[in-house]
């Protein structure tokens, strides 16, 4: 199980991420683009979201630090873009933790199925902190 830092940005993040690359002599990132992310019928990719950046991440020091850009038109706050990602294998375990994190807090993405992962979901605790619980499989 591990618990990592997940940092927004505001469609600024490949350059940010191949600054701490440098800084952090992490090696070359691998991003992924939300245009490189699976079409939905239900849904059209606006342009300008094509580029930016879905996911990434660094090792630094021996931690898993993930990044994004936000999604346009989503809110966007520097200094408060921050969450904390909980990965586990144990899918009752997740689903214990975020049945916990949403009490007197507030549910951002329901637990689901997506496309990157068997069970995710994301809240804001009762303090203002977001979590993204994700299940971790052996891929």
């Amino acid at each position: 199980m591990a618990v990592d830092a997940y940092i927004n940005f505001n469609g600024n993040c490949r350059e940010a991420v191949e600054f701490y690359a440098d800084v952090f002599q992490a090696g070359k990132p691998q991003f992924m683009t939300f245009g490189e992310a699976p079409p939905d019928p239900d849904y059209s990719m606006p342009e300008e979201a094509k580029d930016l950046i879905m996911h990434t991440h660094l090792m630094v020091e021996g931690s898993r630090i993930m990044f994004s850009d936000v999604f346009p038109d989503m809110p966007f706050s520097q200094g408060n873009n921050i969450s904390l990602s909980v990965s586990n294998k144990d899918e009752e375990r997740l689903r214990s933790y975020f049945e916990k994190l949403q009490l007197g807090g507030h549910v951002n993405m329901d637990l689901q199925k997506t496309f990157w992962s068997r069970l995710y979901g994301s809240v804001t605790d009762r303090f203002g902190i977001e979590w993204q619980v994700n299940h971790e499989d052996e891929s």
